[in-house]
């Protein structure tokens, strides 16, 4: 695992890395997009069930 965790620190210090980072944060403050990241994750939490009401 740390042959892992040193390609992604070595990947976020690179200028591409930098980049991606930088592209989601601003994606991150968007209101729009965090909304879709929410649903998203929604999702992926949820599995099945979705519409069903408690």
């Amino acid at each position: 695992m740390p042959g892992i965790i040193s390609r992604i620190k070595s990947y976020a210090r690179s200028p591409q890395g930098r980049r991606t980072i930088a592209r989601g944060r601003r994606e991150a403050a968007n209101p729009r997009r965090r909304s879709q990241a929410r649903q998203l994750l929604g999702r992926l939490r949820g599995g099945r069930g979705h519409g069903r009401q408690y």
